[in-house]
């Protein structure tokens, strides 16, 4: 066997750690965006629901204002902001592995726009999540790196475009695992061996980030169940039906205005996109204002109280929470719906959580959120984990997952892959399957 020359291989390991170096270095600056990003949405949210409180009929005009002014700026300024952003990261590492551009897609600037504007979009009251878009703008950030990297043969593109969207997720839920699974169930539907300690790495390092300075917490705070037996399986059944259909639905409803872009609504809004948006805003008001305004907004908040006990929530919060996602993201703000999903689905255990007989409304609720958000991104590990990991709820693992495929295998009856599909609108036509 040949063996390398010494200074050879000093200046391979050199080299490695060098790279290592700058990704980590990225990876800290990504979990300082995603953190940042998050402490501007609380303040966002915090200063609507005081505004709303003080004036109820303020979000008539605020809603609506602030819509047409998010469009605005996402149409002049930040084009490819819009919507959750996950369907761009997914667009962008297949463009990026094909050798195609991707800067309309993951930049600084669209990392950049994304928080802005995305904080605006929730100052406004809109059904919209800071998850998504998190995904996005690390994405953009470690994207952005791989030209500084000593040498840019030692990691593709693509893959920091995956491992940058993974970071997103864990540093936006303090759930490091689970941004591991959804590099592999989501975004890249592989993790290659030869990298995968390296991105895995600054996957876990951006959660890291977000951990030292927002602190070691759960997401709905600390659920303490009973140990599951026989009792838990009419729930998970439930839940596993019930959200498969309603999930397989809302991504349905979701994929419209790409699956049937000749219909007069849809040509409208391309049309007039401002004041599409703010005619959305305007409904979303109203829906707010009928459902008592626990529609306003990401539903962390109300769903995080209705775990923990501390509030109950009426039988058409899940309705309402249900419509203004959908109107939100018809309105073309940027905005994510990991978030309201979870909330849809809370606010469907806890309606169910009496009917069921249930003996803890909040493992109920638990149950509910995971399969909800299997049933809408049809990535049932990732769901499963994501809840798991929010909630503290280690002794639950078996029923989050159970009703987790189900409600996957429910919705995928219903409607494709919805990130999957979504992500095919951005990709260049000539690269899209059967082109």
């Amino acid at each position: 066997m040949t063996k390398r020359p010494f200074g050879l291989r000093v200046s391979l390991s050199s080299l490695r750690w060098r790279t290592r170096l700058t990704l980590w270095l990225a990876a800290l600056l990504a979990g300082l965006a995603v953190v940042a990003f998050a402490k501007l949405a609380e303040f966002a949210l915090g200063t609507f629901f005081r505004l709303s409180s003080a004036h109820p009929w303020l979000p008539f005009l605020l809603t609506p204002g602030v819509g047409m002014m998010a469009v605005w700026l996402t149409q002049k300024y930040f084009p490819g902001i819009q919507g959750s952003g996950i369907p761009q990261v997914i667009a962008a590492r297949k463009m990026s592995a094909g050798g195609h551009e991707v800067s309309g897609l993951l930049s600084l600037r669209i990392a950049f726009g994304k928080v802005l504007v995305g904080a605006l979009a929730l100052a406004g009251g809109f059904s919209s999540g800071r998850e998504g878009p998190s995904v996005q703008i690390a994405a953009s950030i470690l994207h952005a790196v791989h030209r500084w990297l000593p040498h840019t043969r030692a990691l593709r593109a693509s893959d920091l475009i995956l491992a940058g969207g993974a970071a997103g997720i864990a540093a936006a839920f303090n759930t490091p695992l689970a941004g591991i699974v959804f590099a592999i169930e989501e975004l890249g539907k592989r993790l290659e061996t030869r990298t995968s300690g390296v991105l895995i790495s600054t996957i876990i390092l951006s959660g890291m980030v977000a951990i030292a300075l927002l602190g070691n917490y759960n997401y709905f705070g600390n659920l303490r169940v009973l140990p599951q037996d026989r009792s838990a399986i009419l729930p998970v059944i439930a839940g596993g039906l019930i959200c498969g259909l309603l999930g397989g639905l809302f991504s349905y409803l979701m994929l419209l205005p790409q699956r049937k872009s000749n219909f007069v609504l849809w040509i409208w809004r391309r049309n007039y996109p401002v004041l599409f948006a703010g005619g959305c805003g305007l409904l979303i008001a109203a829906i707010g204002w009928s459902g008592g305004g626990l529609s306003f907004g990401s539903g962390y908040g109300v769903t995080e109280q209705a775990v923990n006990g501390q509030i109950s929530l009426p039988w058409h919060a899940p309705v309402t929470r249900y419509l203004a996602t959908i109107l939100s993201y018809y309105s073309g703000i940027p905005g994510g719906i990991f978030a309201p999903a979870l909330a849809v689905g809370g606010a469907l255990g806890s309606s169910m959580g009496e009917m069921l007989g249930a003996t803890g409304n909040a493992a109920i609720m638990a149950v509910f959120m995971a399969g909800f958000l299997a049933a809408v991104t049809q990535s049932p590990i990732t769901a499963a984990i994501i809840v798991m990991e929010m909630i503290d709820g280690h002794e639950m693992v078996i029923s989050l997952m159970a009703v987790s495929f189900l409600a996957k295998i429910v919705s995928s009856r219903v409607s494709p892959e919805l990130y999957q599909q979504l992500a095919l609108g951005w990709l260049p036509k000539s690269t899209r399957p059967g082109a």
